[in-house]
């Protein structure tokens, strides 16, 4: 799944809720022929317990952990790489939010633990949108195919939002996790 030849991909991403009654929910990531590329769930029950949520592959196998650090109203990445039972596993990224408003949600990410900011995500959550930048470039979109399609908007489901990671940036689950972040992240911070 490499965007080398120019071209942007997308990922349509789906919400899928656990429970009737539940607010939690998991996500699906898929390319345009409908095949699986991404999916996001809760961690398997003997992985440590302040992981969220687990990225994996279309093959299940795990990338990502995701964590929410309340004290410091922060998000985490750490690697999933390596043995379960040993809970050391390094940091990849770490995600605060900067600002806050009914109609505009800023986060700033922190690579490796490193006090550079090479990352923004600015969205709506209004709008249900989010952009993510390296520097002053655009890495990706989020998009809500409701707003999107205008019009059709009826015969698109609100829980269904399209990605597109733009080309020069080869590192997607990277990507799918800040965009994982920005769905729970407003939820939790607005």
């Amino acid at each position: 799944m490499e965007g080398s030849d120019g071209v942007p991909i997308d990922l349509f991403v789906s919400k899928t809720k656990l429970h009737i009654t539940s607010s939690a929910f998991n996500l699906k990531f898929t390319d345009s022929s409908s095949n699986l590329v991404f999916s996001v769930d809760r961690p398997p029950p003997r992985s440590d317990l302040r992981f969220k949520r687990l990225l994996s592959d279309s093959s299940g196998n795990p990338l990502i952990f995701i964590s929410h650090n309340q004290k410091a109203a922060s998000w985490e990445g750490f690697s999933a790489e390596g043995n379960n039972n040993n809970n050391n596993h390094p940091l990849l990224f770490r995600v605060e939010r900067t600002t806050k408003s009914f109609t505009r949600v800023e986060f700033q990410v922190f690579l490796n633990n490193q006090n550079s900011d090479d990352f923004k995500m600015r969205g709506s959550p209004f709008y249900r949108s989010c952009t993510i930048y390296k520097g002053d470039s655009i890495v990706a979109q989020v998009t809500s195919l409701m707003y999107k399609l205008g019009i059709q908007k009826a015969l698109v489901p609100r829980n269904r939002f399209r990605l597109t990671i733009f080309p020069g940036y080869a590192d997607h689950a990277f990507i799918v996790a800040l965009t994982v972040i920005f769905f729970y992240g407003r939820k939790l911070w607005i």
